[in-house]
């Protein structure tokens, strides 16, 4: 347990400076990059630079606890989130569905499982979450609280989630969305990833 007591006051730490560098102008995870309409892609300072930041240590603290993150699980909520992240504004097109499978197939933690697993996975989610976005998010929810039992692999579920909707340096406001019913669902705070 001491190192994910070290991981989580490094999480907490980077959120501290994410907080600081937002000032006065956010509202509890709400700074520039949650604001609607707000892209955070260019003109917003050291906001995006700290979600930036924010996606590389939870990318990094993912790749410390690999070993660990073999389970069934992990596998199956880590899909379901993954799909949630990619469909989060109600709709997947398919060069989005093909960017987030190659960052699946490409995370370190991940290659823990074969490549066709998690594709298959991937793919079920995102087509549950095409036919009918409302009742595929509650049957992808349900599929990401199974990880709540562990505690370490809850967190892992919702920092997968984070690094895939940060990947091109950018987390949506409906990406941020999806990401706080996911700790809602796994019992988590929101606040412990910077949301």
């Amino acid at each position: 347990m001491a190192m994910w007591d070290r991981i989580k006051d490094q999480a907490k730490t980077l959120q501290q400076q994410a907080q600081g560098a937002r000032g006065t102008g956010g509202h509890g995870g709400q700074g520039a990059l949650g604001a609607p309409g707000a892209h955070g892609r260019s003109g917003h300072g050291s906001s995006g630079g700290s979600r930036a930041q924010l996606v590389g240590v939870l990318k990094s603290q993912l790749t410390s606890l690999k070993a660990e993150l073999k389970s069934g699980a992990f596998r199956d909520a880590s899909m379901a989130m993954c799909a949630l992240v990619a469909a989060a504004d109600g709709h997947v097109d398919p060069t989005e569905r093909q960017h987030v499978e190659s960052l699946i197939l490409s995370n370190d933690v991940l290659q823990n499982f074969p490549p066709e697993q998690l594709r298959q996975r991937f793919n079920q989610h995102v087509d549950q979450l095409a036919f009918d976005f409302p009742q595929g998010r509650t049957q992808v929810l349900q599929e990401i609280a199974k990880a709540a039992k562990k505690p370490a692999e809850a967190r892992a579920v919702v920092q997968t989630g984070f690094v895939i909707a940060g990947a091109d340096g950018y987390v949506a406001p409906a990406e941020e969305q999806v990401l706080r019913e996911a700790c809602s669902v796994l019992g988590l705070s929101p606040q412990e990833f910077g949301l």
